[in-house]
């Protein structure tokens, strides 16, 4: 019971730190942002920072990991996409204008940033257990996207 209560407690403080990156983040980057993306930005960030804690997902490479926490974005922000913005009609963003895209909730060139953004969603996370949950000390975000471009 008390492990359940100390994992869960850990992976809210998780989710929520990463909320408020992505939340932070795409405030400057687009000028504005909706609290609804604390929670999705951080139901990301979360799922693929316990991914990684996998030791079949993290010994693979960051090429696969960075496509398997595309999907798992790219699933998150379609069906976020459908409740906020289609049927809440809250227009937290649209994407029907690029190419690509499904029902204007997730498209192509999202997909792209998406996939490049995970080995910083993977060191912020493992940061995070580092500081918070004594694990051991992640290695250099550069030797992430090193390793995503060496395919390694």
């Amino acid at each position: 019971m008390i492990k359940a209560v100390f994992t869960m407690k850990k992976l809210f403080t998780i989710w929520f730190i990463m909320g408020m990156m992505y939340f932070t983040l795409e405030g400057f980057f687009r000028g504005w942002t909706n609290i609804s993306m604390l929670f999705v930005g951080g139901l990301c960030g979360m799922l693929i920072g316990e991914l990684d804690e996998h030791s079949g997902y993290f010994s693979g490479s960051m090429w696969g990991q960075c496509i398997l926490g595309t999907l798992i974005i790219l699933i998150i922000e379609f069906v976020s996409g459908m409740i906020l913005n289609v049927w809440l009609k809250l227009n937290v963003w649209d994407y029907s204008h690029m190419w690509g895209n499904l029902y204007g909730q997730i498209c192509v060139p999202y997909a792209f940033i998406w996939f490049m953004l995970v080995p910083f969603a993977i060191y912020i996370d493992d940061y995070l257990r580092y500081k918070f949950f004594d694990r051991k000390k992640p290695e250099a975000l550069i030797m992430h996207y090193r390793n995503l471009f060496l395919g390694k």
